[in-house]
């Protein structure tokens, strides 16, 4: 990460498109989500992928929504306010032959989650770490999380996040190395957590 011209190497790891390279952003405005976290977190969703609508927040290269489809799930939508991330996230979809199972938009993830009028099963937030972009939101995306849904956070190890958002509370936190994952679900709900 020396300069502005990183350019990051991402592959799908599982599913259909197994072994699929993305074209990812350049430069350091984009961190791709390390392998490791990646896989542990489609662990914990495993069971829950089959036919699921996807929401990929802070979308960057699109790589969690595009291994959620190679996963199994029904369809993806994938938002970032950046023309860069928006080109790549189009041409791996174009590429891997997702396209007609996804969605992408243009637009401050603050703006989508406002104005949404759908819901979705899991949704995973990874923004940047800099910035505080998750608190002020996580009400309004549990508003559009289905009520046996998940909502999934990427953070830097420590980030304080609320004990609840909406009628979802915060079940547990999975550290790797310097991230964790932050899971949220219903209160109501007996999901399996692992």
């Amino acid at each position: 990460m020396s300069n502005s011209k990183e350019i990051w190497t991402v592959r799908v790891i599982a599913g259909d498109k197994k072994g699929r390279r993305l074209v990812t952003p350049e430069g350091l405005d984009t961190r791709p989500t390390s392998d490791k976290v990646k896989e542990a977190l489609f662990s914990i969703i495993q069971f829950e992928l089959d036919g699921a609508h996807f929401l990929d927040l802070f979308a960057g290269s699109g790589q969690m929504g595009i291994e959620a489809l190679s996963r199994g799930a029904e369809k993806a939508i994938f938002v970032d306010m950046g023309r860069k991330p928006v080109e790549c996230i189009r041409q791996n979809l174009k590429e891997l032959g997702l396209s007609d199972k996804a969605e992408v938009h243009m637009q401050s993830v603050s703006d989508f989650v406002s104005f949404c009028s759908k819901k979705f099963d899991i949704v995973f937030m990874d923004p940047p770490y800099r910035d505080d972009l998750i608190v002020p939101i996580l009400d309004k995306v549990a508003k559009i999380t289905s009520e046996s849904g998940a909502i999934i956070c990427e953070i830097p190890k420590g980030e304080a996040l609320p004990e609840s958002a909406g009628e979802f509370e915060l079940r547990r936190r999975y550290r790797y190395g310097k991230t964790e994952l932050a899971l949220y679900r219903a209160k109501n709900t007996e999901t399996e957590i692992y």
